[in-house]
């Protein structure tokens, strides 16, 4: 037997260990049993080699082939990735169900990038040009959202000697570079190992907010671009919402989602909403500037842990073109349970909670692939990957060890508790245990556009909601009648916040997004309700009054006051200013 093909030795679930294949490396791709099943090698010892299979290994048996391919598990990189939707190894599912129906045939394979689709390349590098390694060949208008720039391979540099335009699909030549060792060809699709991180020229400190449209995350604990952020919290709680919402309104050219292990359903919301979603800054349907890597429950444990990896390393080319890249993963949880099981079929010493010991620097290593840098490339662009993941602790307990693997490493926190969720209080960010560690960067940036007064306002809100979490112990003992008026008018202020700033409708057209103006000016109206009404009852207006006045229920209505009538908060103040004075002059 050769070493480019062994046997099984012995199968346990998604667990394969195999035996001849001499030579073979870590994370080397192989093929195993009849059905040609993808597998990955995860432990080498002497001769045996585990093998995790993305596949139902029913049927495979010991004596059955395993075949080397010599290569790590890759992704195809080119134009066709933007409106497509694959399972975690790349395959793409829509040519998989024209060809098998609609359930995936084991060992199925059809290639990532549509061979029959034909693309325009308009070169924008010349003959003669000296190109490096990042350098824009040229692009390919690949949807209304996105242009494709076909750059020069990491590690490849030289003189263009030929280069043309082009119609053809992305196996066609483009140019031809003369290199160091000889002229080589460059199509455009380029193939990369998805565990090994694309390089950049540098790497800078995130400084620029990432708006989401999401009120909540947007004022009190905000995300920069390239920047990282956790959404733990029990079932039901709404991570999925809060992805689904930032996926659709975050402020990214493109977005990646990726359904690690999540309910099928989940995944059909996103596939049958995006397309009819417009995107705010343009008006184009969002999967014009999206890809789907869609892994259910119901697939293959193991494949888990190849989606996010998928996931990442397709962020990373869109990343490396310029573009501001978002990817939302949903759930890591899963991913980690994954890890778990295939550590325990290795016979690996557990950690806590049965976790394998390298559960930290495994979810460090797809964490840290974020951020702000500069693109390889001799035209300095830059580009941005921020990444979302959600966690699914059992029970909701934070304590456990994905949820804190993960704040080790993430900036931002937010924090879902159930029982905001089970009143119907959406986005269910808990605002007393979520914190954002880019609120400074943040705070500075938007002060500049938005008179100065942006963070003056979020930290009187913070101020207003903590107290009011401070009185409430106070209340449940002795009830609110027994608190001072200022107390009382405090509360009343923090309800609004709560009411009629945090909480969100995602199915209202209106409500839905909020520009950071309009975010502004709603918190702002809040506010001086608090400050004219406090002045007013220190003018002697009874409490009562002001917790009655009609002006209230058009705050309320405030956060669907359009996009286009700011003109509207001024009349609503000066409204609040006249019913506040009036109340005095009544008195």
């Amino acid at each position: 037997m050769n070493g480019n093909q062994g046997k099984v030795v012995k199968v346990s679930g998604p667990l394969v260990v195999a035996s001849g294949l001499t030579g073979a490396r870590m994370y080397e791709m192989v093929r195993v049993g009849e059905a040609n099943l993808f597998g990955e090698i995860v432990e080498i010892k002497g001769d045996d080699y585990s093998i995790q299979v993305y596949e139902e290994t029913e049927g495979i048996g010991p004596g059955q082939p395993v075949v080397r391919t010599g290569e790590p598990l890759s992704v195809e990189l080119g134009p066709g990735l933007i409106r497509s939707i694959y399972d975690g190894v790349q395959r793409p599912l829509d040519a998989l169900a024209k060809d098998f129906g609609d359930y995936i045939v084991r060992g199925a394979e059809r290639p990532a990038l549509d061979r029959s689709k034909k693309w325009d390349f308009k070169p924008v590098a010349k003959v003669g040009d000296r190109v490096s390694a990042g350098d824009v060949l040229g692009t390919v208008k690949e949807s209304s959202l996105v242009v494709h720039r076909i750059m020069v391979p990491p590690g490849k540099s030289g003189i263009v000697k030929r280069i043309n335009p082009v119609n053809g699909n992305v196996d066609t030549e483009i140019a031809v570079i003369d290199g160091a060792d000889g002229p080589f060809s460059v199509t455009m699709v380029q193939k990369w190992p998805v565990r090994e991180p694309r390089p950049v020229a540098r790497k800078l400190p995130p400084d620029k907010p990432m708006t989401t449209g999401q009120r909540v995350i947007d004022m009190f604990f905000p995300m920069t671009k390239g920047g990282t952020a956790c959404v733990p919290g029990p079932f039901g709680s709404g991570k999925t919402v809060v992805q689904h919402q930032l996926a659709k309104w975050a402020d990214a050219q493109i977005v990646v989602y990726v359904g690690c292990g999540e309910r099928g359903n989940e995944m059909t919301d996103v596939l049958l909403e995006f397309p009819h979603l417009k995107d705010p800054a343009s008006g184009e349907p969002l999967m014009e500037r999206t890809v789907l890597i869609a892994n259910t429950s119901n697939m293959p444990v193991a494949a888990r842990e190849a989606s996010v990896f998928t996931g990442i390393a397709l962020a990373e080319y869109f990343r490396d073109m310029g573009y501001s890249v978002a990817l939302m993963a949903d759930s890591t949880s899963r991913w980690a349970e994954a890890m778990r099981e295939i550590s325990g079929r290795l016979e690996e010493m557990p950690g806590e909670e049965g976790y394998p010991a390298y559960l930290g620097s495994r979810i460090a290593s797809f964490y840290e692939r974020s951020g702000n840098v500069i693109c390889l490339g001799s035209d300095g662009r830059g580009g941005a990957l921020s990444i979302v993941g959600a966690v699914s602790p059992p029970g909701g307990d934070l304590s456990e060890p994905v949820v804190q693997a993960t704040l080790r490493v993430v900036k931002v926190f937010w924090g879902l508790d159930d029982k905001l969720a089970f009143s119907r209080h959406f986005p269910a960010i808990n605002w007393l245990t979520s914190y954002s560690l880019y609120q400074e960067v943040v705070d500075h940036g938007v002060d500049l556009t938005l008179e100065g007064k942006w963070s003056v306002n979020r930290k009187r809100a913070m101020t207003i909601l903590q107290r009011e979490a401070e009185l409430e112990e106070l209340v449940r003992l002795v009830g609110i009648d027994s608190l001072a008026h200022d107390d009382r008018l405090l509360m009343q202020a923090a309800k609004m916040i709560r009411e009629d700033f945090l909480h969100q409708n995602a199915f209202d057209d209106r409500d839905t997004y909020t520009s950071l103006p309009k975010q502004y000016r709603l918190l702002n109206t809040i506010l001086f309700y608090y400050d004219e009404a406090r002045k007013a009852l220190r003018e002697g207006v009874p409490l009562d009054a002001l917790l009655k006045l009609d002006v209230l229920d058009d705050i309320a209505r405030a956060k669907l006051i359009p996009e286009d009538t700011p003109e509207q908060f001024a009349a609503l103040e000066k409204k609040i200013a006249d019913t506040t004075r009036a109340a005095a002059i009544m008195r």
